[in-house]
């Protein structure tokens, strides 16, 4: 297949679903203490916006069965909760439905009790954030979450300075227009300035150069068609 990917093209012509997005990042939070649950909605909303980083609250509740009933059918990556809930469904034991649930999730306590901190481990916890809550030791975690998230094996391509990422799975072609590289998505069009090289240095091996204006993502790709004259690439 990348023989035929990296003849030189004369015509190129793609046909496409898209799949994706700029990624947001969707928390989930749960504390019994509404004061303390609302202190934590307006902490995480002020670091979101002042350093510029794509995500925002889906859900904000103080009952754990409503988190349960959430994850059941809706997209999640990181949930924040206390430890003791003050009910029958305990934060562990909502960490253990969590992680069954998804694996990949990040899971955060904040909790007076950091003597529990042992036996959450076992959930893959990310951290633990001491009561009273501080908008400085969020801030913190919150900033080694998203780094952690956009590692160069994560699956995210860092479009520029401001934070602004867009999943790899969610790249059909890029295509070069002067000095700028566009990226097709399914919404939109995404233009940065930068070269193919850098680009390519950034993405992972399913992403290949085939023409000196494309580099395009082979999982996208269902059938091929080429002669001497043209290729066409298309996805159904």
């Amino acid at each position: 297949m990348l023989k035929i990917l990296c003849i030189q093209f004369y015509m190129f012509l793609l046909k496409i679903i898209y799949i994706g997005d700029v990624h947001m990042i969707n928390f989930v939070l749960c504390d019994d203490n509404i004061g303390i649950l609302k202190k934590l909605e307006k902490m995480l909303e002020s670091i979101l916006i002042q350093n510029d980083l794509p995500g925002k609250i889906v859900l904000s509740t103080p009952h754990p069965q409503n988190v349960i009933n959430y994850i059941e059918n809706n997209q999640f990556d990181v949930v924040i909760l206390d430890i003791d809930l003050k009910c029958d469904i305990s934060g562990l034991n909502l960490a253990d439905k969590i992680r069954k649930k998804n694996k990949k999730a990040y899971i955060m306590f904040t909790t007076a009790h950091l003597e529990y901190s042992m036996l959450a481990y076992k959930f893959k916890t990310f951290d633990f954030i001491a009561k009273p809550l501080t908008s400085e030791r969020l801030e913190e975690t919150i900033l080694r979450l998203y780094d952690d998230i956009y590692t160069e094996s994560s699956g995210f391509f860092k479009l520029n300075k401001k934070n602004s990422f867009l999943k790899n799975d969610d790249i059909f072609f890029i295509q070069k227009e002067g000095k700028k590289a566009v990226f097709k998505t399914k919404s939109k069009d995404y233009e940065i300035t930068s070269s193919f090289s850098n680009i390519l240095n950034q993405l992972p091996n399913n992403f290949v150069r085939c023409h000196k204006s494309y580099i395009v993502n082979l999982d996208k790709i269902s059938s091929i068609q080429s002669n001497a004259q043209n290729a066409r690439l298309c996805r159904y």
